[in-house]
């Protein structure tokens, strides 16, 4: 631990009372002798009533194992982490806004706030935290990694999302500086401030910083942008793998030409499907946010909607945004005439749960409506419990979602001698998809990987690690993160799969006719591959077969 890193725990400790702390100790002594941390809370109230906070015993736990008067035990911190679903999903997710700046796009939905980027409300939780630190991108991974950590998250392995409108509409200076900065951040280097930088690095500092990010202590295992598909071009995604992206969220909306028009969208849906095909060639993992309930859309005309998604697109996730009606909107105006009607929470929730179980088992998906606070909705749907209603429904139904969120095995211990390796094959854009997945005897997946081969006709992104490759677009094991280096007993994380996995995609990239692969691996994976045969190409990581 360093001293910037000590400092900060220390000011975490110092922020809970001595009193608490003291309070805290002798709960901790009672959950390590047996007892469940929730009743030890219960019997140990504080004095003025109410219970310790779990962030208290996290801290103090800290201090004991600090000061050597209890063994560092991950078990132990596991079970008085709040809320560990966080993390559960195998990394610890960190994200982060850019500045507010003008947004190419002129949608009739998106909200506009002089405060925020376009799209975002400044009472969205994220984009609170971005408004608190005058979105400094090295303030606010700090700031959040801080508060992960004090309530006992492991924060070694950090996915990256930046949003904020369209990243590709800012200016390159500025990405190249903000995206050095949140590594100044995961990388521990630095805490000047910003202030007076000029929003600008010089040349060479991202590499110096990526480079010392592949041992730093938060690695980065995903970075995430968030663009237009009619942005997307072979120039814009070596930038973009220049800068250590790995995912690329773009607004899709709706795949019918009309509604995209009625809503000055601004794109086409085949400007979708080629940015798809130019992403999946460059090895991009590809999130796609759909909406229903736009201008000009039926709850019908949803249902037919949602089905071109896997015709060609296949995106490897998604997020469901049901149009939200917004004063600071354009479409307020048009609702005003009576021309546009939100649907209501009941016919969302049947929707949806007619929709989710045609997912197929290689999408993810990540929401199914946005966090903005029901204040801000004039009409229609104010629930964001809309996920855990659909559910309900689906249970009620008897259906099920297959889609991978749905199927993770999450913290559950696996057996490895009971997992099944499958190999599900599609097409999408020019390309044939190996969606390669250990699952356990009720379903569940321990961890996958994306093998992307590319045919005749795959678009040319200009990148030469790719030429002549099968690329490997994912390698995720799940199961709550765990530090580098750490075991746990019977974690998925834990177990070798990865390795396993890499060497069945070679297996089938070689029957193929490949003879190299490559993968597109963040910077703070780079480790992992290098120790696993592959050597480091200009922009991805290339295995000669």
């Amino acid at each position: 631990m360093n001293s910037i890193e000590r400092q900060t725990r220390w000011k975490q400790q110092k922020a809970i009372t001595a009193e608490k702390l003291a309070l805290a100790r002798i709960v901790l002594d009672e959950i390590i002798n047996g007892a469940e941390p929730i009743e030890a809370l219960r019997d140990n109230p504080l004095p003025g009533g109410g219970v310790l906070t779990k962030a208290a015993l996290v801290a103090a736990y800290h201090e004991m194992t600090t000061r050597g008067e209890l063994t560092p035990d991950p078990a132990l911190l596991a079970r008085i982490r709040m809320k560990p679903v966080r993390t559960l999903s195998g990394v610890t997710t960190v994200t982060v806004l850019t500045k507010p700046y003008p947004c190419p796009g002129k949608c009739i939905f998106c909200p506009t706030d002089v405060r925020m980027p376009k799209s975002y409300l400044p009472d969205e939780p994220g984009a609170m935290r971005a408004l608190e630190h005058d979105f400094d991108p090295y303030r606010q991974v700090r700031a959040r990694i801080e508060a992960l950590e004090a309530l006992g998250h492991p924060t070694d392995k950090i996915e990256l999302l930046i949003l904020g409108g369209t990243w590709s509409a800012y200016r390159r200076d500025y990405q190249e500086w903000f995206v050095k900065r949140c590594f100044d951040a995961m990388n521990v280097t630095s805490v000047e401030s910003s202030e007076g930088q000029g929003e600008r690095c010089a040349p060479g500092e991202l590499i110096a910083a990526q480079a010392l990010n592949e041992t730093a202590p938060h690695r980065n295992v995903g970075l995430v942008i968030e663009t237009r598909p009619d942005e997307i071009t072979p120039n814009e995604l070596t930038w973009l793998r220049y800068l250590g992206v790995t995912k690329v969220q773009m607004g899709a909306q709706s795949l019918d030409d009309r509604i995209l028009e009625i809503n000055k969208r601004g794109h086409t849906a085949a400007e979708t499907l080629r940015a798809t095909a130019l992403l999946r060639a460059a090895g991009f993992k590809i999130v796609l946010h759909w909406m229903p309930n736009l201008h000009g859309a039926t709850l019908q005309s949803d249902r037919v909607d949602f089905s071109r998604l896997w015709q060609g697109y296949c995106p490897d996730e998604i997020k469901i945004y049901p149009n939200q009606l917004l004063a600071n909107a354009e479409l307020y105006e048009v609702w005003k005439r009576g021309e546009y009607h939100p649907y209501s929470t009941e016919e969302l929730i049947d929707l949806i749960a007619d929709l989710k179980p045609t997912v197929p088992r290689y999408c993810r998906i990540n929401r199914v409506i946005r966090d903005i606070p029901s204040t801000n909705v004039v009409e229609g749907n104010k629930r964001t419990s809309l996920r855990q209603d659909v559910h309900e429904e689906m249970k009620q139904r008897g259906t099920r979602c297959n889609c991978i969120r749905c199927r993770e095995v999450r913290g559950t211990q696996i057996d490895s001698s009971t997992l099944r390796l499958d190999d599900l094959v599609y097409s999408a854009a020019h390309a044939e998809e190996h969606f390669l997945s250990f699952v356990t005897p009720d379903d569940r997946i321990a961890g996958f990987l994306r093998l992307s081969l590319p045919n005749t006709n795959s678009p040319d992104v200009g990148m030469r690690d790719l030429q002549g490759a099968a690329l490997i677009r994912e390698v995720h094991v799940y199961g709550q993160s765990l530090p580098v280096g750490a075991e746990g007993n019977g974690a998925a994380q834990h177990i070798g799969l990865g390795t396993r996995l890499l060497q069945h995609a070679e297996q089938i990239a070689r029957a193929h006719g490949f003879q190299r692969i490559a993968v597109i691996a963040a910077v703070g994976t780079r480790q992992y591959y290098l120790e696993r045969g592959f050597s480091r190409g200009e922009l991805y990581l290339v295995k000669e077969l």
